[in-house]
């Protein structure tokens, strides 16, 4: 569906359900130069098992109009005004790798709105390799190689794929070149600015879960725990959940786990 936000059109997917406010609402945020179809296998499953769910494209990402964010502050801001547009006064939110800063930022400034909160893929700080910045910023192809290489495991990289007939890095390659020029550099400049990642988790009192992929090499186990203690509000501390043989695109190389852990999560007390 699309709505205007902050006066631009922003499509949003809702797992081909029609989007139903009365139900519990939650948000998806996708990471730097994706948009909202690295979501669509659990936008489907909660859509169908009792949620709301908006899964946007971010600002000048896929269908969305207008020009990318520069900041993880700009973005939580944004999210606060598609909440607005949506007629939703509480939510719970999800984000992947860039998305989880957004994530993580909204429910720090807005903690009467956020339910739950689901960190995929997440580190704070999230400091990027100068190599990808440059490459992000001068030879797109190039960071989308090292995109793809540093995201998936070697099973992937060699064709292993949950759905049969699916290059899982052929896929991620099309996703990232049919975004804008511009908008990898944008995404991966702003994670990388973001220096506000702890002291935002230092805030944050409602229940929260953090996936990890078991051989996640951008966000690895090892480089968790800062964040992980950081959330010592969180009601019984923040749950960390780790996803068997997945890398950092866990949504596509652990669909059935990743959803599993999502549903079982919002749905608990």
């Amino acid at each position: 569906m699309e709505l205007s936000v902050n006066d631009t059109p922003a499509y949003l997917y809702t797992g081909g359900r029609p989007f139903d406010r009365q139900l519990p609402v939650v948000v998806l945020i996708h990471g730097a130069g994706h948009d909202h179809s690295v979501w669509n296998y659990q936008a489907r499953r909660l859509a169908h098992h009792g949620f709301a769910v908006l899964a946007p494209d971010l600002p000048g990402h896929g269908r969305s109009q207008g020009s990318p964010l520069p900041t993880i502050e700009a973005l939580a801001d944004w999210v606060e005004a598609l909440l607005d547009a949506a007629g939703v006064v509480h939510a719970a939110l999800a984000g992947h790798s860039m998305g989880s800063l957004v994530a993580l930022q909204t429910a720090a400034q807005a903690p009467a709105r956020i339910t739950k909160l689901i960190l995929i893929g997440s580190v704070a700080p999230m400091p990027v390799a100068p190599p990808l910045l440059e490459a992000a910023a001068h030879a797109r192809d190039a960071a989308h190689g090292m995109i793809n290489q540093w995201s998936y495991t070697p099973a992937s990289q060699l064709g292993a794929s949950p759905v049969p007939g699916i290059s899982l890095t052929g896929l991620n390659q099309r996703l990232m070149e049919r975004q804008r020029a511009g908008v990898l550099a944008n995404d991966l400049a702003a994670c990388n600015a973001y220096l506000g990642g702890l002291d935002a988790a230092a805030r944050i009192a409602v229940p929260c879960a953090m996936l990890c992929g078991e051989r996640d090499q951008m966000t690895p186990r090892k480089a968790v725990k800062p964040l992980q203690e950081a959330l010592a509000k969180v009601p019984g501390g923040a749950r960390m959940i780790v996803i068997k043989g997945a890398g950092h695109a866990m949504m596509a190389e652990a669909p059935d786990a990743v959803g599993d852990a999502m549903r079982g999560f919002l749905t608990s007390a």
